[in-house]
């Protein structure tokens, strides 16, 4: 655990790396924040820092960047000491959003772009509907020993179908097959349901690769008939940050965003436990593509008439701002 004196010393390394975007020296921490302590005790204390794995030093000549790390014992500092300034114009924002909004459609809309504006990253809100479809009926329909169609019945009177492609012949009694099979897994439950079974279980009733493959499909399938349901903006600002200025960072990332399904994955596995906000830190990300950002989720509502919002952006985005942001909409979403 840190003492007082260097969580200081952290927490200005961090407000100023997150204002500019480049390596701070202890210079910088001594002319700008009132640490009440000489430059060689914070020359001392950052050594001591990045020696603990909080701070890393890019070059051997510039100042130092938080690490993961550090960026983790900030946020669970500040989430213990709930020490968030500017409460009452977010909890305002809330407010509006609620007033101005007719419906629930637009209410969403209207929360994902006040999101972005505020956080300055990817703002996604899921509706209640997307993770409540509750699958009726699944039907396995072979074309030609390489392709098929899915057609998936909700139960809330939804049809939605999609084309799937082989890589090996599959036959019709195999397609049978796996139409029991999944039918029995899935019919009756939400997606949200399924996720939560993959992840405590349910792959090991789908080890066979071409099983796998189709279940895949199948909740494409869904996810691509509720693209409507999804509310994302700010893709422009996130990519607008000094952090993904070049193609091999960007590209990974662009590509996990531009895939509803996963992003609905990710999503609803980062706030499956109970606690009512998920900051999940750069390579705390399960996905790969996300190892270089900061993804900030909530539910709202309860039951079936539950969702998600959630903010992506730089692992050096101003994170007590966007945790307010995501509370804000969660809070005017929920009451909606």
């Amino acid at each position: 655990m840190l003492s007082d004196r260097r969580q200081r010393v952290l927490a200005a390394l961090i407000e100023e790396y997150v204002a500019r975007a480049l390596p701070v020296g202890s210079r910088t921490l001594t002319e700008r924040y009132k640490l009440g302590v000489s430059p060689a005790t914070v020359r001392n204390e950052l050594s001591i820092l990045e020696d603990e794995g909080y701070i890393a030093q890019p070059h051997t000549s510039a100042g130092r960047i938080p690490t993961d790390f550090g960026y983790r014992t900030f946020v669970d500092d500040l989430l213990a000491n709930d020490s968030l300034p500017d409460e009452e114009r977010y909890r305002a924002v809330a407010e509006d959003l609620r007033k101005s909004a007719s419906e629930l459609d637009s209410l969403l809309e209207q929360t994902s772009s006040a999101l972005a504006r505020l956080t300055d990253c990817l703002s996604i809100v899921l509706a209640p509907t997307v993770l409540e479809t509750r699958v009726k009926q699944i039907t396995l329909v072979s074309l030609t020993a390489f392709r098929a169609i899915c057609v998936v019945v909700t139960e809330d009177g939804n049809v939605f179908n999609r084309q799937m492609d082989f890589s090996i012949p599959v036959g019709s009694d195999e397609l049978s097959r796996i139409q029991v099979l999944l039918s029995k897994a899935l019919c009756g439950k939400s997606l949200s349901d399924v996720e939560r079974g993959l992840s405590f279980g349910m792959k090991r009733a789908f080890s066979d690769p071409l099983v796998r493959a189709v279940l895949d499909e199948v909740l494409s399938c869904i996810q691509e008939g509720q693209t409507g349901r999804t509310h994302q903006l700010g893709m422009s600002a996130l990519l607008a940050q000094p952090e993904f200025s070049h193609t091999d960072a960007v590209l990974p990332l662009v590509q996990v965003l531009e895939d509803d399904t996963v992003l609905l994955h990710i999503l609803d596995d980062l706030t499956s436990t109970d606690e009512d906000l998920s900051v999940q830190i750069g390579k705390e990300n399960k996905t790969e593509g996300l190892s270089g950002v900061s993804v900030v989720a909530s539910r709202y509502g309860r039951g079936e008439a539950e969702g998600v919002v959630a903010v992506i952006g730089p692992t050096r985005m101003d994170y007590s701002k966007v945790i307010q942001a995501v509370r804000a909409a969660s809070a005017a979403l929920g009451e909606s």
